[in-house]
Order: structure tokens, then sequence, then C-alpha cells
């Protein structure tokens, strides 16, 4: 993942930060609770195709 992708990627939703999850191949917004797919190298930000995070998820 390009860190100047990065650096401008916000959630679709609330517009907030993303957090790079490397291990699992996602972003995570903490505010949403979502956790946005990278397929490919390309980030998938499309609000269906978000898995929302369980509680016992922490960032």
């Amino acid at each position: 993942m390009d860190n100047k992708l990065l650096d401008i990627l916000v959630c679709p939703i609330c517009k907030g930060p993303l957090v790079y999850r490397k291990s699992e191949q996602e972003l995570i917004c903490k505010a949403d609770m979502l956790a946005f797919p990278i397929r490919d190298d390309i980030p998938v930000m499309l609000e269906d195709e978000a898995r929302t995070l369980g509680a016992e998820e922490t960032v």
C-alpha cells in the first residue's frame, strides 16, 4: 500500500481518518466501526463492501 495514498484517503462516510491494518489488508474507520478491504493493492472504499467491526475488535 502506497504511503502517499494512505495520507490522502479518508472514510467515504464520515470523512475521518483511516488506520491501515497490513496483516488483514484493511483500512479501518474507528468512528464508523467499519473495515474497508484492500484487494490487489486497491482500496475498496464502498460502504456496501465494508465489514462492520465487532465490539471486541480494537485498533
